[in-house]
């Protein structure tokens, strides 16, 4: 049975290379829509099993458009997002709107272009159509919840804004907490999380769930473009406790600090003589994924004890990292997976458990506390 693919797209040409592309699988129905007014009407008249949503369009934009969707025709969405601060930014309230993920959509050449973003699209899609559905009831309070906690984000910081005199707050409260971990001097632990698709929401509501205090760097490999993360980190940054902060230099992780790898390379824990450092170093071919969860989790077993080691695996595709993890289990190392209940993709988290690497199996609502719970011991 043939799969129904809206393709939403401004542009013709764009709209043109990507019916060329999916014809030649021979798996989709294809639709097409010029914008949002086009793809609401084509929605009514033929429901997708899937869309493709472009961001920026006239007359109704991807945002705009994504939001009528998810509260009245529930779909897979995936975004189609330029690589630009901007679009890195609307990609983000696109995932939280109700996106299950997003493609960054080529510059320069684009039929050259295209055929390179082509598999990791199709990839996406199939993984879109294997989610576990959601009730047009559970997607319109979502929707409700994000448009009372937050504005455009070009326009405001996310959902958990900090005013000024809260911001005053926050950086007392962190320069306290600075004193109370360094009398437990625990920089000498480490927290790793390795994490893919639908993973930003996510991970901000887990280090959301984070106190001021938390005793331990924590170090993030999240799958994403270069020109991505550093959106991604001051959003976080913005909206938790933790200061929050993008590897693009030679770092020495700090207790109570969040850093997330650079895009598009590869994250690197080593020592030189008593001083850790995390280092951003180009995407090695070896791996398929960047930033590598696996080069990430084996540099930190070379360099920390394992049992001063938790490593967690959230939601995503493939299996990055969990071999990694599985072993640093074997040498003491506690490690949490996210459970199907929760995960987007249960790719990354089933394959740590199936390599029997995970000492817990947790919703991504309680592994916040876990880690709590597993700091204070």
């Amino acid at each position: 049975m043939s799969i129904r693919l809206l393709i939403v797209d401004d542009s013709a040409l764009m709209r043109k290379q990507l019916r060329n592309f999916f014809t030649q699988t021979g798996d989709f129905e294809l639709i097409s829509a010029r914008d949002g007014i086009d793809a609401l009407e084509k929605i009514k008249t033929h429901p997708p099993d899937v869309i493709t949503l472009d961001i920026n369009m006239p007359n109704m934009d991807g945002l705009t458009c994504l939001s009528h969707i998810m509260a009245h025709h529930p779909c897979p969405v995936i975004m189609l997002s330029s690589l630009t601060e901007k679009g890195a930014l609307a990609t983000f309230e696109a995932l939280e709107l109700g996106a299950f993920d997003y493609v960054s959509k080529p510059d320069g050449t684009m039929s050259q272009n295209l055929e390179r973003i082509f598999p990791e699209l199709l990839q996406k899609i199939h993984a879109a159509l294997q989610q576990k559905p959601k009730t047009a009831k559970q997607l319109r309070s979502r929707l409700r919840l994000q448009q009372t906690r937050s504005q455009p984000l070009e326009k405001t910081t996310p959902s958990r804004i900090f005013t000024k005199e809260q911001g005053q707050a926050k950086a007392q409260t962190q320069a306290s907490a600075r004193t109370q971990r360094r009398a437990f001097n625990q920089d000498k632990k480490l927290v790793l999380i390795g994490v893919s698709t639908g993973g930003p929401g996510t991970l901000e509501a887990i280090l959301q769930g984070l106190p001021a205090n938390f005793p331990y760097p924590i170090v993030v490999a999240q799958h994403m473009p270069a020109r991505f993360t550093q959106v991604f980190a001051d959003r976080l940054n913005r909206s938790c406790l933790l200061p929050v902060q993008e590897v693009s230099s030679p770092c020495a992780p700090e207790a109570g600090h969040v850093y997330i790898a650079r895009g598009d390379a590869d994250l690197r824990i080593s020592k030189r003589g008593t001083q850790i450092r995390l280092l951003s170093v180009p995407s090695h071919s070896e791996y398929l994924w960047h930033p590598s969860v696996s080069l990430m989790v084996a540099s930190a077993l070379a360099v920390y004890r394992p049992q001063d080691l938790i490593c967690v695996q959230l939601t995503g595709m493939g299996h990055d990292g969990a071999k990694e993890m599985a072993q640093a289990k074997m040498q003491g190392a506690r490690t949490l997976a996210e459970s199907e209940e929760t995960a987007v993709v249960f790719g990354m988290p089933r394959a740590l458990i199936e390599q029997q690497g995970a000492t817990c199996i947790l919703p991504n609502h309680e592994i916040a506390q876990q880690l709590i719970q597993w700091a204070s011991c």
